[in-house]
C-alpha cells in the first residue's frame, strides 16, 4: 500500500475562520519545515479584503517576529502598495509555505532562504486554500514564481505572463468562493536583488498599479 504523502489538511479547523486557524496553524506538522522554524507565520490583514497578495514563504526577519513581510521586502511592498493606491491594512497578505525554510552553514551565521520543494508546497496548500475561502478576495497577486506555480499550475512562467490579468484557475476548488482574477509578477525580494533596483522597483510598482485597475 502505498504512503499516505504528507500534508497540512488534518490541522486545518474547519470552524473559526482566521482566528482558529491563525491559532491551529502554530501546531502544524504537515512537513518536516516546522522541526528548524522558529513558528509558523500566518496570513494577515483584512478579514474581507479585495486583494490578497501571496508570496512563497517568511523570511529570516518574518520567521522571528511572526508576521508575513516585515522585512526588507515588505518595506519594499509596503511602499509599492502605497504607491499603488492601497493600504497595507486593506489588503490581506500571505504566503503559500508558512514556515522558514533555511540553511545555515555555520551556527550563529546567518539563515540563508531555501526555496521550498514542491512537495512541501504541496503539503502547505491546505492552509492557502482555506484562507482563500474565509477572505474571498476578488484579486489575488501571486510575488514570485512559487506563488504563481502553486495557484497558476507548474507550467506557469512569470516572465511571460508578468503584469497580465488572468482569470482565477475554474479548477482551483473553491466553487463561489474563488476570486475572480489573477495577477503573477516578482517578489518584491528580486528588486532588492537587482542591479538596477530603481528600475526594477518601478517595474514591481507599475504591475500592482496595473492589478489594482481590475477593481474599478
Amino acid at each position: 500500500m502505498p504512503q499516505r504523502e504528507a500534508g497540512a489538511e488534518e490541522f486545518v479547523p474547519s470552524r473559526g475562520g482566521l482566528p482558529a486557524m491563525e491559532k491551529a496553524v502554530r501546531e502544524c506538522r504537515g512537513c518536516d519545515l516546522h522541526e528548524n522554524a522558529t513558528q509558523a507565520v500566518f496570513g494577515e490583514g483584512a478579514a474581507r479584503a479585495r486583494v490578497m497578495f501571496v508570496g512563497e514563504q517568511p523570511g529570516d526577519s518574518e520567521d522571528v517576529q511572526g508576521h508575513p513581510f516585515v522585512g526588507p521586502a515588505g518595506r519594499t511592498l509596503d511602499r509599492a502598495l502605497q504607491e499603488a493606491g492601497l493600504r497595507r491594512d486593506e489588503v490581506y497578505l500571505t504566503n503559500v509555505v508558512k514556515h522558514f525554510k533555511f540553511e545555515q552553514r555555520e551556527r550563529g551565521k546567518r539563515r540563508i532562504h531555501k526555496k521550498p520543494s514542491a512537495t512541501e508546497v504541496r503539503a502547505c496548500r491546505p492552509w492557502l486554500t482555506a484562507e482563500l475561502r474565509l477572505v474571498k478576495p476578488q484579486l489575488v497577486v501571486c510575488l514570485g514564481a512559487t506563488a504563481a506555480k502553486a495557484l497558476l499550475g507548474s507550467s506557469f512562467r512569470v516572465s511571460e505572463h508578468r503584469g497580465a490579468v488572468l482569470d482565477f484557475p475554474a479548477d482551483a476548488g473553491l466553487g463561489e468562493s474563488a476570486p475572480d482574477s489573477v495577477v503573477a509578477t516578482v517578489h518584491p525580494s528580486s528588486v532588492l536583488r537587482a542591479e538596477d533596483r530603481d528600475a526594477a522597483y518601478r517595474q514591481f510598482r507599475d504591475d500592482l498599479r496595473a492589478a489594482v485597475q481590475v477593481l474599478g
